[in-house]
Formats: structure tokens, sequence, C-alpha cells
């Protein structure tokens, strides 16, 4: 891929915006999760935690997919707690890539600018150059199942870049990669962000993800937060015993953090 530029207003991309959840308090049956944590604006953030700990009904409660039985979802300082995830400046990507098996690569990115394909001039270039971007150029006509697993990843993540929102929630989209794709993904999803100063979530169960591209770490323990703070510092053993413990470094001793970006 070609190198991009870093400066988010040079390329007349949308900033990131903050997300703050303010003590909100979501039900599932008998378990109730507390989440009271904030998302700096232009940072990737990894939320990580064994599985049950609440990290894909975090970015739900972001997105508007699930609504908090107490506290508040704002973004960009806006109360957004009751917004339609339509009326939400997010955009998500899912472990499962969501594609229509009978529609092309172009045609599965269009719908992240209108549902119904009714696409203008300013939509199809808006399409081509996140083809471009995610590396597609040159398969726009393809189907789906023409594709490779990471390819088909790219179309998701090119989809959501078409929305243009300020805020990108990933949760898992890549588990199901090999180490190599992923690594491919997760260095797109870097670049992408350097250029266009996205604020990113994203929920990964894999250490070295985090260790690859995030800036900060929200780590979730029985429904809550347990702890938040920069990556670097939870990697080097800063951070608290029950993620060590997750990472398989009980001793709290310090590792060397392979990260291209401070």
């Amino acid at each position: 891929m070609n190198q991009m530029p870093t400066d988010a207003a040079a390329t007349g991309a949308t900033a990131g915006l903050p997300v703050r959840l303010d003590d909100v308090r979501f039900l599932y049956g008998a378990t109730e999760f507390v989440y009271d944590t904030a998302f700096a604006a232009g940072e990737i953030t990894a939320v990580m935690g064994a599985s049950g700990s609440g990290k894909s009904t975090l970015l739900d409660l972001v997105a508007g997919f699930e609504t908090p039985a107490a506290g508040r979802v704002l973004i960009g300082g806006r109360d957004l707690t009751a917004a339609p995830p339509s009326a939400r400046p997010v955009s998500m990507v899912f472990q499962e890539n969501n594609l229509f098996a009978h529609l092309t690569v172009a045609d599965n990115v269009g719908l992240g600018r209108s549902p119904a394909l009714k696409l203008t001039h300013g939509d199809r270039g808006a399409i081509a150059d996140a083809l471009h971007r995610t590396g597609l150029a040159g398969k726009e006509q393809r189907l789906p199942r023409e594709l490779s697993g990471g390819e088909r990843q790219r179309v998701a993540l090119a989809r959501a870049l078409v929305r243009d929102r300020p805020v990108l929630l990933l949760d898992e989209p890549f588990a199901s990669l090999g180490p190599a794709l992923r690594d491919d993904m997760l260095d797109l999803v870097d670049a992408l962000q350097a250029e266009q100063g996205m604020t990113v979530l994203f929920v990964t169960h894999q250490p070295d993800d985090a260790r690859r591209i995030a800036h900060r770490v929200v780590f979730l323990e029985d429904g809550k937060v347990a702890a938040a703070g920069p990556a670097g510092d939870f990697f080097a053993g800063a951070g608290p015993a029950a993620f060590r413990r997750y990472i398989g470094t009980d001793d709290g001793g310090s590792r060397d953090v392979a990260r291209k970006r401070t």
C-alpha cells in the first residue's frame, strides 16, 4: 500500500470524537454490566477481557444497538443515549463481514452510502476511493464468494469508511483470519486511522493485536471496567494483576512493546 498522509485535516476527513460512557448500566438477564470510562478522540483503544466480560456489549451501547438501564452515552459531548444507531456518528465492523452474496464488491460498499443503492456521482467517487484505500481497486465487480477471507473483511471496512463517521467500532472483525492476514488488516486500520484521525474502539482477545496498534487499553473484568490506561504501560507490567493473568504474565515482568507509533 502506498504511504498515506497522517494529517486528517489535509485529507478532508472527519476528525475523531471523544466517547464517554457515564456510569452506564446494562442488564443482561441477572447480570449487570457497569461502564464508567472515556475514550479520547483520535486514538485507537483496545477493549480487552475474558469472554463474557462485556466487550461486545460496550460497543453495542456506543453504537446504539443496546439501550442502557441507567447512565449516559456521550459522543462528542452530546448525550446520544436515546438516539437510534442511524443518528449516531458511528460505523461498526463485525466479526462476520455481513456482505450480501448476490451483490458485487462495489455494491456491498455502496450500501454504506445508500441502503437502496441510489448512488450519486459523488457517492460512486467515495466508493472508488474507499476501495483504493483498502487495496480492492480492480475487484469492484467481483462477488463475495470470489474473494479471500481477508478481502471480504476489507470490503466490510471499506463500507464503514464510506459512511465517513468519526467513530469506528471493530468487534473482532479479524479473529477468523490467520496471523499474517490479521497483521495486514491491523496495519490497514492503523494507516487509515492515522490518515483520517478517527476514534477507534476495537475488541480483541489477542494481546499481540493490541500491542501492534493500540494507543490505550480498556480492560473489563466481571462486567466492569477494571483498568484503563496507555497500552505501553499495560504491556510493560503496569496493568492490573487480572490483566497480567489474562495475557499470561502473572509475574508482572516487563515485556518489550512492539509499536510503530507512540
